[in-house]
């Protein structure tokens, strides 16, 4: 594949920021691809071919950390080398928004429509929640918050378990969903230049949207590496419950990212937006 000869998890791991070029690569070839082929629906086919795109390198970097359960003992040790894919992967999910947010902006406003007319209805969605959490008290909505993304959280963790890189196309719609909330406040402070309504835009959705996003990969890298286990260990093997329990580590430390994401969410970003 062209996709997997651009890129691969070791040289990511040297190189971590190049991974967001190639997330601005894989998601606006999967827009245009969308808009020239399935019209129609390329709401939807635009994360399709991006998780398409996505998928080899996410599968090999899944089985180099699974390999590293075998190589490395101390708990400790293992998140640190997690945490090189980790960063990688948020860098190709940043240049996943990026470029969303982008195309969001600077298409005509009937394409954009049709391009991001399914996160657009989740954005009104998730408004709408927003609007009636308005006369709830705060800890009220930050339970709503953390839940919700808790829910979302098992979703990446069950779909990288049973898909193995499953988990991307659950981050790639939230990054779709974020580069279109981005677009839309771009739209909506149009009296500031592009540079910094876009600046801000961005700047309001990562004070929680990538700790967010970090706890999810956490999840899904943790499922995705129970997967890849399961087909090469037997479940009684020693090698088995070492790599299930920093799996668990990775989800433990994924549900404290979250609640730390909720309160940043609930307390922090409405004090500047």
């Amino acid at each position: 594949m062209v996709f997997e000869s651009l890129v691969n998890p070791v040289k990511a791991g040297k190189k971590p920021w190049e991974m967001f070029f190639i997330g601005l690569i894989y998601s606006s070839l999967a827009i245009m691809l969308g808009l020239y082929i399935f019209a129609e629906h390329a709401s939807l086919v635009a994360i399709f071919l991006t998780v398409l795109a996505a998928t080899p390198f996410m599968y090999t970097a899944i089985k180099i950390e699974e390999k590293k359960d075998l190589v490395y003992e101390e708990e400790a040790v293992l998140i640190k080398e997690h945490g090189k894919a980790l960063s990688f992967f948020m860098f190709l999910f940043m240049g996943f928004v990026v470029s969303f947010s982008i195309w969001y902006v600077f298409l005509p406003e009937d394409v954009t429509f049709n391009v991001f007319s399914v996160q657009i209805k989740e954005i009104e969605r998730v408004q709408g929640i927003d609007i009636t959490g308005n006369a709830v008290s705060l800890v009220g909505i930050f339970g709503s918050i953390f839940f919700n993304n808790l829910v979302v959280m098992i979703f990446a963790l069950i779909f990288a378990f049973f898909y193995g890189t499953g988990a991307i196309f659950i981050l790639t719609w939230n990054a779709s969903v974020i580069g279109a909330a981005i677009g839309h406040f771009v739209h909506s402070t149009i009296g500031l230049n592009y540079f910094s309504s876009f600046s801000l835009g961005l700047l309001r959705y990562s004070i929680h949207g990538v700790p967010e996003m970090l706890a999810y990969f956490m999840a899904g890298l943790a499922g995705g590496i129970i997967s890849v286990a399961i087909s090469r260990h037997d479940f009684g093997s020693g090698k088995f419950r070492h790599i299930l329990t920093d799996s668990l580590d990775l989800v433990f430390l994924a549900v404290f990212v979250l609640f730390f994401a909720a309160l940043l969410e609930v307390f922090v970003t409405p004090l500047f937006f």
